[in-house]
């Protein structure tokens, strides 16, 4: 990977895509290939992930990221990354829905979906929660995951309810991506809420494959008691 370096004539001289591509890692990208299968090897740059943020933020500092984000779709996943991690650190959370409303859509794997993940959503709660509900109606399976982990990441402790624990419940879906995202939930909400969670494995509310797939979440979890785990180990269904 050449190690190039950024400066504030980047942006101008040259296009973020070609700053992408002179922070290459070829190992890396055949690597994030295998993690993200489901798009395709060529739009992989193969970029790690703290020359993106340390590039993302530095674009905001320079205020030189707006073009950059107005201009969807992008042509390659570490394009992507970078967009994710700029919203994630806007802090004026009126012009960051209208982003993520804008830029969801065009999300297109786990990776950069997981990289949402805008702090300023725990200043803002119920105005994020209200984009949250929004996000959790849609059928595109990308926005949908980013609805159930933004409620796994901010809204399991201060600002916990039970009420969207029952939200993620009733999510029907035979994603798997999705799936997953179910099972992680609950595999937290266990570790952070078990009295409102346990029910849930209790009352077999999931389906079974996303059942078994959180109490095998559960075993890796370092946050739950060896008896909580042995107890959530004997409600695996078959």
């Amino acid at each position: 990977m050449k190690n190039t370096n950024y400066n504030k004539d980047m942006a101008h001289n040259s296009t973020i895509t070609e700053y992408l591509f002179a922070n290459r890692d070829i190992k890396y990208a055949a690597f994030t290939s295998r993690l993200v299968p489901n798009i395709s090897p060529e739009s992989i740059i193969g970029v790690r992930m703290p020359v993106i943020h340390a590039l993302a933020k530095k674009l905001m500092a320079d205020n030189a990221h707006i073009a950059f984000i107005s201009a969807l779709p992008h042509k390659y996943h570490e394009e992507n990354l970078l967009h994710a991690s700029i919203l994630s650190k806007y802090k004026d959370i009126d012009a960051l829905l209208p982003l993520l409303k804008s830029f969801l859509p065009h999300v297109d794997n786990w990776a950069v979906c997981d990289t949402l993940a805008p702090k300023i959503f725990l200043k803002h709660n119920e105005k994020a929660l209200d984009f949250i509900r929004s996000c959790l109606a849609s059928k595109h399976i990308y926005t949908l995951r980013f609805a159930i982990y933004m409620l796994m990441k901010y809204y399991l402790d201060d600002y916990f309810d039970e009420e969207y624990i029952k939200l993620v419940c009733n999510i029907q879906s035979d994603e798997y991506y999705i799936n997953m995202c179910i099972a992680w939930y609950f595999a937290t909400a266990l570790a952070k809420q078990y009295s409102f969670a346990i029910p849930v494995l209790e009352e077999n509310m999931l389906s079974t494959w996303t059942h078994n797939k959180t109490i095998e979440k559960v075993r890796d979890s370092y946050r739950i008691s060896d008896d909580k785990k042995e107890y959530i180990k004997s409600l695996k269904r078959i």
